[in-house]
């Protein structure tokens, strides 16, 4: 079987946020005794197939534990395929494979981003050896993987951390001037959305104590 994807022999990379629908399409011009067949090609299984002549759709959203059940949709005048309310289980490689007078197979590399957290920023202490007081700010987030957090100063960047795996917690610091009247802000971001926190310098840093805030050692 020939195989090509999308623009010329490359496979198509689909990037694609939690919960949104995705459609995938070839733009191919469909024969009449045509027979589309449309794998989840990470495990193999057929999830739904189209026969041209007969005008015929049949879905297999039970395969794989349930997980495409009553979340496909297939187009019988093009054969595209729509996956509703799309979860990051779903991401993987799609397989659209054309059976008739042509036989062409399309690939594609869909990944689901998960819907990002608004980052959170706490507030701390920290006393330089002459001693004298800075707020530190910590900008954390939860549960996230394949993305960056970063501070910036109005529109520049100041620091960034990236990860990839899923971590437990992902934190980024930062030590400002009390009097501080510049404009700062975390921003959470994967390669298709973002999240963005801004800091209020004025509520956050007040006078440390004792007795309030939380207290973070630097040396």
């Amino acid at each position: 079987m020939r195989t090509r994807g999308v623009f010329g022999d490359e496979v198509k990379s689909v990037s694609v946020m939690e919960g949104d629908n995705l459609t995938l399409h070839t733009d191919t011009k469909l024969q009449r005794d045509d027979v589309i067949k449309w794998r989840f090609k990470t495990q193999g299984t057929i999830i739904a197939k189209f026969n041209k002549d007969t005008n015929t759709v049949s879905i297999y959203d039970d395969v794989l534990d349930g997980r495409f059940r009553n979340r496909l949709q297939m187009n019988n005048q093009t054969g595209d395929l729509t996956i509703t309310n799309i979860t990051t289980q779903h991401s993987g490689l799609y397989q659209m494979s054309i059976n008739g007078k042509q036989t062409l197979s399309y690939t594609f590399n869909v990944t689901v981003y998960a819907r990002l957290p608004v980052p959170v920023i706490r507030r701390g202490c920290t006393k330089n050896s002459l001693s004298v007081s800075k707020c530190v700010l910590l900008c954390s987030v939860l549960n996230v993987r394949d993305v960056s957090l970063s501070w910036y100063k109005g529109n520049s960047l100041l620091s960034i951390i990236s990860v990839s795996d899923l971590n437990i917690r992902l934190s980024l610091p930062l030590e400002v001037e009390y009097q501080d009247n510049n404009t700062y802000r975390c921003v959470l971001n994967n390669t298709i959305t973002n999240q963005t926190q801004h800091l209020n310098i004025t509520h956050l840093c007040q006078t440390c104590s004792d007795t309030t805030g939380v207290i973070i050692s630097a040396y």
